[in-house]
């Protein structure tokens, strides 16, 4: 059973966050280092994957600056989509091949790991032919946009666990004109701790992927890369 090293990074600016994936991602490339997983909670940000239509954000530069909202351009698939405080954002660093080379199973992987965790809330997550993400009737609770690259995974997904859904009204998310967004707190009528849903995610996750989990902490991660960097300096 490979191992999966999960990093619960507590809140976080969206720069910051997606530095420290390129620098996994290019360890696990090289093989410096193993399968990643990321957990986090941005501050309110706007993001536009590689075929997104900036159309799609409606918030101009005044409202973002104003309401101290970043935006990014970036280089997952995928449209427009809001991460912010009360999201769960997990950012999988995996080398897919060692499970099956199919980016398509993987994004069923991961809405599949939704769905059984929202199913343990008493809620049905169901998936849209025309669309990915996880959906309850016809509004999303997740977002999915990655990034595959010689089988190693970047970005990954969003859920909304009680996240302020005013956000999305200043974008059209993922580019859907007609179907709106939920949150987990919405439809159970009642908060729950993110850090429970990050609980369940990881479980699931892990059963799916077949990975034994190990926590560590960000200083860990931190000091597991420098390391690595500093074997590969001296080779």
């Amino acid at each position: 059973m490979n191992q999966l090293f999960v990093v619960n990074l507590g809140r976080t600016r969206y720069a910051e966050t997606w530095e420290l994936q390129k620098k996994i991602f290019s360890a696990r490339m090289e093989k410096r280092i193993g399968d990643i997983l990321l957990l986090t909670e941005h501050d309110p940000v706007f993001t536009l994957g590689k075929g997104a239509d900036e159309n799609h954000l409606l918030a101009n530069d005044e409202e973002l600056s104003e309401k101290k909202i970043d935006m990014f351009w970036i280089d997952r698939g995928g449209d427009v989509t809001f991460h912010g405080p009360g999201q769960i954002v997990g950012y999988p660093i995996i080398d897919l091949s060692l499970h099956y080379n199919d980016i398509h199973r993987y994004l069923r992987d991961l809405e599949q790991t939704i769905i059984d965790v929202l199913g343990i809330y008493g809620v049905i997550g169901e998936r849209e032919n025309e669309f990915t993400g996880v959906w309850v009737k016809h509004d999303k609770i997740a977002a999915l946009g990655v990034k595959v690259s010689k089988w190693i995974t970047m970005h990954g997904f969003a859920l909304n666990v009680g996240t302020d859904l005013s956000f999305f009204d200043r974008i059209i998310p993922c580019g859907i004109f007609h179907k709106g967004v939920t949150s987990l707190h919405n439809i159970v009528g009642k908060p729950i701790a993110i850090e429970e849903v990050q609980h369940h995610i990881v479980n699931h996750f892990a059963k799916i992927f077949s990975f034994e989990v190990k926590h560590i902490s960000t200083e860990e991660l931190e000091t597991m890369l420098r390391h690595n960097e500093a074997a590969v300096e001296e080779m």
